[in-house]
């Protein structure tokens, strides 16, 4: 499983937020150079993670983007999800019922790359923002 660049950039620019914001609103530029990402991708990620309920926005000179809630109610992997990026080991389609191999069910390492999402699901859900922010991850 490799994560991709968008949850990547979210996480990152998130914990950003959490690390620098403290309750003030961050421009995404800023967030950008620090973290040297791409604005435009920051730009369009951030319209998903408002939708989503992580950020709000303020308008004008001050302006910017803070925490919607609090760093330690955000789990980092609500992030990949909100984000549209889940943690999926097998390749079986969730609408399929009956496995990886269709109509033959599943492959014989089915459970083994099942298991592995689970558990990294179970880290990454374990895991806030605030974890991170004081560096409290084993």
């Amino acid at each position: 499983m490799k994560l991709g660049t968008k949850g990547r950039y979210a996480v990152m620019a998130l914990v950003d937020m959490a690390y620098y914001g403290k309750d003030k609103p961050l421009a995404l530029n800023e967030i950008a150079v620090r973290q040297a990402l791409p604005i435009s991708y920051l730009e369009q990620l951030f319209v998903t993670l408002r939708k989503k309920g992580f950020v709000e926005s303020t308008r004008g000179q001050l302006g910017g983007y803070t925490l919607a809630r609090e760093a330690d109610a955000i789990r980092i992997s609500d992030i990949l999800e909100a984000i549209g990026e889940p943690i999926k080991t097998t390749r079986c389609k969730e609408e399929k019922i009956s496995g990886c191999l269709g109509m033959k069910g599943q492959c014989l390492t089915h459970d083994l790359w099942a298991g592995l999402g689970q558990q990294m699901h179970q880290y990454l859900n374990g895991i806030s923002l605030a974890d991170v922010c004081q560096r409290r991850i084993s």
